[in-house]
């Protein structure tokens, strides 16, 4: 049987995802309710990290210990792989003491060439072409507050980064529309979308994007590892800052999303993350539950307690 990996959010679909997200509502009822639930004892998540981290060591730390196992953290800075291990052979040795590994790092051909030699699967804490754990909380919790996303609009309103071609990904997944904007310099690379994928639409104008939508979604306008041009996109992304004005272009009940961490007053401004519309903490909290209901499915499989 071959083992089932989330490496970019197309690799489930969306049976798998709906399944998923049933578990996540349940397992986080659960952690509100102070009940103890254990289904992964005895079992061991490696996390790889080669970006630093907040919310995706925390989440994917605390997940597993909350669901009965233990979490092992290694760096590459102070491992063999910092030293010019190959991804193949780092692969083949971790997954044989452990039972699922994620992998925070750069490049996501080396997230793909670890997992083809990993005997467990391996789950992308982010890469930077993807971010998928990232917008399955956000889709997660879109549905809590406004039910299902299907046929929705969303808008994306910032750089053409790692979140943007998740969003692409789950728009063509469960069937609803991305209103993308991104300053002249900065957009799309098409490679890196489906051909098929007919579930976006282009505007030059951020304001225009923001029309109609049923969701803003933004992000930093430097990425790790593009900080050397942070002065230049200061530049080239005045006029792109989500404000008021943006989202009253929106729909009366549209919310706002940012993965976090946010530069008030660049990307986004403070009265709109701040304001009533903002589901900021609960989408980053509900990183912690999606993420167990992830662990929980890659590792045992389906259950139905």
């Amino acid at each position: 049987m071959a083992i089932k990996h989330f490496l970019q959010f197309s690799d489930f679909s969306r049976t798998e995802f709906e399944y998923v997200m049933q578990r996540a509502r349940i397992i986080k009822q659960r952690f509100k309710a102070y009940q103890t639930y254990h289904p992964l004892v005895d079992r061991t998540l490696v996390m790889v990290f080669e970006k630093n981290s907040t919310r995706t060591r925390l989440s994917f730390e605390a997940g597993m210990h909350q669901l009965g196992g233990a979490a092992i953290y290694l760096n590459t800075r102070d491992s063999q792989l910092g030293r010019g291990e190959p991804v193949e052979d780092a692969g083949q040795v971790i997954s044989r003491m452990c039972d699922i590994i994620m992998i925070r790092t750069f490049e996501q051909s080396m997230i793909e060439r670890f997992a083809e030699y990993s005997r467990v699967p391996v789950i992308n804490g982010l890469t930077n072409q993807h971010h998928p754990c990232q917008v399955l909380a956000d889709v997660f919790t879109y549905i809590e507050h406004r039910g299902d996303i299907s046929g929705k609009k969303v808008a994306w309103i910032g750089d053409a980064n790692n979140m943007l071609y998740s969003w692409l990904q789950a728009a063509k997944v469960f069937g609803f529309h991305l209103h993308v904007s991104t300053p002249k310099g900065y957009e799309m690379d098409m490679s890196l979308v489906d051909a098929d994928n007919q579930h976006f639409t282009l505007f030059d104008d951020p304001s225009e994007a923001c029309a109609g939508v049923d969701l803003v979604n933004t992000d930093v306008w430097t990425s790790m590892g593009y900080e050397a041009e942070n002065q230049a996109r200061l530049k080239a992304f005045d006029g792109w800052i989500v404000d008021e004005a943006k989202m009253a272009r929106a729909n009366t009940d549209a919310l706002f999303m940012h993965c976090l961490p946010a530069h008030r007053g660049e990307e986004v401004s403070a009265a709109v993350i701040d304001g009533p519309q903002s589901v900021v903490w609960d989408e980053a909290e509900n990183r912690l539950h999606v993420q167990k209901a992830l662990l929980e499915y890659l590792v045992i499989g389906k259950v139905s307690n």
